[in-house]
């Protein structure tokens, strides 16, 4: 059975862990330099540290509110991160995988956001915001 009832979705709840009020991913102080970024929000790869930053901080930048509802280990050499965030009035619901290289470095982040016409959203705004760059291509335009 399908229903589209927002109000089941957690993203919807907003409740985030008290505990992670200050939280900094410690992740991202500490990139390879051959580090990879994917995600729900976005066409391709974009590889290397100073793609990865750039577009996670723009990312960032975007967010009104970012409520962690959990951050903690994942496997061996991963991080897993859960949390809700605002963005120009839309809501969506986050899950990051980090995983490590075999020094400690982050490797490979991989972004799963919902609902999907908020991510069509964040997809064209992150389009917008990084005009000009070559990390551009991999998001969608106001005409998709």
């Amino acid at each position: 059975m399908s229903v589209k009832d927002d109000e089941r979705a957690l993203y919807m709840r907003d409740e985030g862990d008290p505990d992670l009020k200050d939280y900094f991913p410690p992740w991202l102080n500490n990139v390879a330099e051959d580090a990879t970024l994917e995600g729900s929000f976005m066409d391709g790869v974009v590889v290397g540290r100073e793609g990865l930053v750039t577009v996670i901080s723009k990312i960032k930048g975007l967010y009104e509110v970012q409520t962690f509802v959990s951050a903690g280990p994942y496997g061996e050499n991963g991080w897993i991160e859960e949390y809700v965030v605002h963005v120009e009035g839309e809501t969506l619901g986050g899950v990051v995988l980090i995983k490590r290289d075999e020094a400690g470095q982050t490797q490979h982040v991989i972004a799963g956001y919902r609902p999907r016409t908020s991510v069509l959203y964040l997809s064209r705004r992150l389009a917008e915001e990084l005009a000009g760059t070559p990390y551009a291509e991999h998001f969608a335009s106001a005409s998709s």
